[in-house]
């Protein structure tokens, strides 16, 4: 397991679940720590443009995408790193990595008879659309801490396994071959997140 670090996103707390779970992971920091990696979380916070911006300075993209399209190595993009793997963002002018068929969209909610606040920030219910082997039917709802302004829209709702409701649904776990996003932050929920990381690891 490597967790990419090219300067955004919550790399310790990842690490931490996982060596509380006693899943070998190490932080990659350059091209080179990655490639024996049998896994990849591809964290992000901030804005679309500045995390590939970051991404493209850490010299690690050209390897990201040796390892996961011809590889095919498991990728899991969380938050703004879920973002980055559509072709587009509302939020900035540069290409995504394009490995999910999609664009990223800003909320919103001008037509909404209530009040709806953006950020998205706090716990929410995810309502599981299609479950694999990442995100599974439970027997008790599911709860994730969000906190972001823009949304994945996704050509094909094929690529949607999972969605969550707030002023309407939109897509909040994706998936496409070994791809795989999210737009919470498991490193930050709890029992299901955690159960979600050990899934992942177990792919």
């Amino acid at each position: 397991m490597a967790i990419v670090d090219y300067g955004l996103g919550n790399i310790k707390a990842f690490a931490n679940v996982y060596n509380q779970l006693n899943i070998p992971v190490a932080i990659a920091t350059k091209a080179g720590d990655m490639k024996k990696a049998t896994k990849i979380i591809l964290p992000g916070v901030g804005a679309f443009d500045y995390a590939l911006q970051r991404l493209d300075q850490s010299g690690m993209r050209y390897i990201l995408d040796e390892m996961v399209l011809h590889r095919g190595v498991a990728v899991l993009g969380v938050c703004v790193g879920m973002q980055i793997l559509a072709h587009s963002s509302e939020e900035g002018s540069l290409p995504g990595l394009g490995w999910i068929d999609a664009e990223v969209k800003k909320f919103d909610f001008s037509a909404c008879e209530r009040a709806v606040r953006v950020p998205h920030m706090g716990w929410n219910d995810v309502k599981v659309v299609r479950a694999n082997s990442l995100i599974r039917e439970r027997d008790h709802g599911q709860r994730f801490y969000f906190l972001h302004s823009y949304y994945m829209h996704c050509k094909n709702n094929g690529n949607i396994i999972a969605v969550t409701d707030y002023g309407g649904e939109f897509a909040c776990a994706v998936n496409s071959g070994n791809i795989y996003g999210v737009q919470f932050h498991p490193e930050k929920s709890h029992r299901w997140g955690i159960q979600l990381l050990r899934d992942f690891a177990e792919l």
